[in-house]
């Protein structure tokens, strides 16, 4: 154990057990982090971390603009939910039918937003994108308006391949492509790699985007089991890979949408060896590994890609500015054939917003806005965990997601959440019931709820009546 990690598991240690024996009870307020470094001689980073690891636990809460107070008080918490077992046939229909129904108030303000899986506006630095965009406009040749390389932005380019270095990866400004936005990236990849009538595996329950795109591409899709912590069954790949029908696999690697699992590093390194063992593309979602609530950003699969099996996928789409659409791959030995279908596509990508985020990795802005936004979800998961402990239905489990922005809730058998969604959108309450993120006749008493917006009351309001609109039709 290094020396760092000893010094905050210490502290936090101290301050648990003063918890534990009531030194310190529910409601009282801790010590700042200022006054934690003081005390201890310790970094601010150091402090961070042993009030980070006392969160997880359900220990202590932060308290917007006030600071941290102790929570423990033998709350319940709900029970995390089993592996998938999907089996069935697809019906695309049924899903499209589903995810339109629910997407209709898209971007409504008038509407508690729990479907959507993106921070809100005031968790996201407008005011410096705003600026940034004044200064690009100033500085890019023709004021942004002419085409750029298709490869993209040259300084963007640069700046994720250094940022890369977060998640140990080794990529260098040639290895990236940039896109708009992650599933843009993804559907490049799949054309790259696959042919009308193909079958693609990924994960269950999985993105509604990806299983849109698969349709519109004509392509199969084969629904893995998955575990709500670790992601997907990688026997069920590898039998899946065996069986010589599947052409490219799919995962989200860290924090997926919607359960929020993260596969952890050595199923990541499996999974890649499967890719090059089959000759199967591993095209990889890795669009939430930047909002981690642990030390460390976890490693992608791309970490240990050593043959160019895999086609790492993202974006700040979810983490900094949405309606930028910018993203990117790196498409290893699919390179040339990505380029390809995004000349075909788009010619290149808009290079005004692609400078602007260029400017934000570049300065050090992006890792200072993530660490407070990083923390602001954190808190607000545990509290999303603790409303469903009160006043869901007995019974009712939940994911334990360690980064992103998406918690899964897991309601008795008998419910059905398109039911709940009819009366919850009534009362203006949108989320997304679990019927979304499948192909197949399952998870009909799911629903993925949005953690990324402010907790206030009306947020605790809004889940109180969904919780209590369970329980009557328990």
């Amino acid at each position: 154990m290094h020396n760092k990690d000893f010094l905050y598991l210490r502290i936090a240690g101290i301050i648990k057990q003063q918890i534990v024996n009531n030194t310190l009870l529910p409601g009282d307020k801790l010590p700042s982090l200022r006054t934690i470094c003081r005390e201890y001689g310790v970094s601010q980073n150091t402090a961070l971390n042993a009030y980070f690891w006392l969160e997880r636990r359900m220990l202590i809460e932060t308290r917007p603009k006030s600071g941290y107070y102790v929570r423990y008080a033998h709350i319940r918490i709900p029970a995390i939910p089993d592996v998938t077992r999907p089996s069935g046939i697809a019906d695309y229909g049924y899903n499209e039918l589903l995810v339109s129904k629910v997407y209709k108030n898209l971007g409504e303000d008038t509407y508690a937003q729990l479907s959507l899986g993106t921070p809100a506006n005031e968790l996201l630095p407008v005011a410096k994108l705003n600026k940034g965009l004044i200064q690009a406009t100033r500085e890019l040749q023709g004021s942004g308006v002419t085409y750029d390389k298709v490869e993209g932005n040259e300084r963007l380019r640069r700046q994720i391949a250094r940022w890369a270095f977060t998640m140990q990866g080794s990529l260098s400004k040639d290895d990236i492509i940039t896109t708009s936005g992650c599933l843009n990236a993804i559907s490049y990849c799949m054309m790259a790699v696959t042919e009308r009538g193909d079958t693609v595996a990924m994960e269950s329950p999985v993105s509604f985007g990806m299983l849109q795109l698969a349709k519109v591409l004509d392509l199969k899709v084969m629904e893995l089991p998955t575990h709500p912590q670790t992601g997907v069954d990688l026997n069920a790949l590898e039998d899946a890979l065996k069986s010589n029908r599947v052409k490219a696999f799919l995962l989200i690697s860290n924090f997926s949408n919607p359960l929020g699992s993260c596969m952890p590093d050595e199923h990541k390194k499996a999974a890649v060896l499967l890719a090059e063992k089959y000759h199967v593309p591993l095209i990889e979602n890795d669009l939430n590994g930047d909002v981690y609530f642990g030390q460390y950003r976890p490693k992608s699969c791309k970490t240990y890609d050593t043959n160019g099996m895999v086609l790492w996928c993202s974006s700040v789409s979810k983490t900094l500015a949405p309606g930028y659409r910018v993203g990117w791959v790196a498409a290893g030995k699919f390179s040339e054939r990505v380029i390809r279908m995004k000349l075909y596509h788009s010619i290149s990508s808009t290079s005004i917003t692609q400078e602007v985020i260029a400017g934000f990795l570049e300065t050090g802005r992006y890792e200072n806005h993530l660490r407070k936004l990083r923390h602001t979800l954190h808190g607000n998961l545990l509290n999303y965990l603790r409303a469903v402990a009160d006043y869901f239905p007995e019974g009712t489990m939940a994911s334990r997601p360690q980064g992103g922005f998406v918690l899964w809730i897991e309601l008795p058998k008998s419910m059905n959440t398109m039911d709940l969604y009819e009366k919850a959108v009534a009362r203006k309450i949108s989320f997304a019931p679990g019927r979304i993120f499948t192909l197949q006749n399952q998870y009909h008493n799911c629903m993925r709820l949005n953690y990324g917006l402010s907790w206030n009351d009306r947020i605790e309001a809004n889940l109180k009546f969904l919780g209590n609109l369970a329980k009557v039709k328990v």
